[in-house]
């Protein structure tokens, strides 16, 4: 009867785990993050992303409320560029359930079993990957990156995935601008 009780506890961590958004940042020490107030978006870099123009533009007005709600101001002749980048992948999970009440090693009781073995059960999903490039607009040096990891929502109800690509958009860019030290 354990077992049935700590479903609900997989269940749960299974599905934050989906839900979360693994980020990681890099950016040049020797960059003045305090003189960047403007920015523009990066056509020519914008255009290579290998998505739909839909979730594009998705993810650009998702990047310009972060930006505004940061103090930045969109501008024709900015102190920053902004490029986006984008990549896919299936994810495969396999999960053994090799667990449950049987014979062992030392007589009967939980734990590890011979004969009652449930099975393995493997699922998909799919992962994305958001780069979001900070360019400076002088010297067209890459100053900052924020990359972003997460499952994908990939069904068709608009809300969800708008909501999906804020999340994954506002996590990356609370990443800036940088802590220096």
């Amino acid at each position: 009867m354990k077992i049935f009780k700590l479903i609900p506890v997989f269940a749960i961590l299974f599905m934050t785990s989906c839900a979360s958004v693994r980020v990681a940042t890099d950016y040049d020490r020797e960059a003045n993050f305090n003189g960047y107030n403007t920015y523009a978006f990066f056509k020519p870099g914008i255009d290579k992303a290998k998505i739909s123009d839909l979730d594009k533009r998705r993810i650009l007005r998702a990047i310009d409320a972060n930006m505004t709600l940061q103090g930045m101001t969109k501008a024709e002749k900015p102190d920053l560029l902004v490029s986006i980048f984008t990549k896919e992948n299936e994810r495969v999970s396999v999960y053994n359930n090799n667990f449950g009440w049987g014979r062992g090693a030392w007589g009967w009781g939980p734990g590890f079993s011979y004969g009652g073995n449930w099975g393995n059960t493997v699922s998909t999903s799919t992962e994305g990957t958001l780069y979001i490039d900070l360019i400076d607009a002088k010297t067209k040096e890459l100053v900052w990156q924020g990359v972003g990891r997460s499952s994908l929502y990939t069904g068709s109800n608009i809300d969800k995935k708008e909501e999906r690509i804020q999340l994954i958009v506002s996590e990356i860019l609370s990443e800036y601008p940088p802590e220096q030290l």
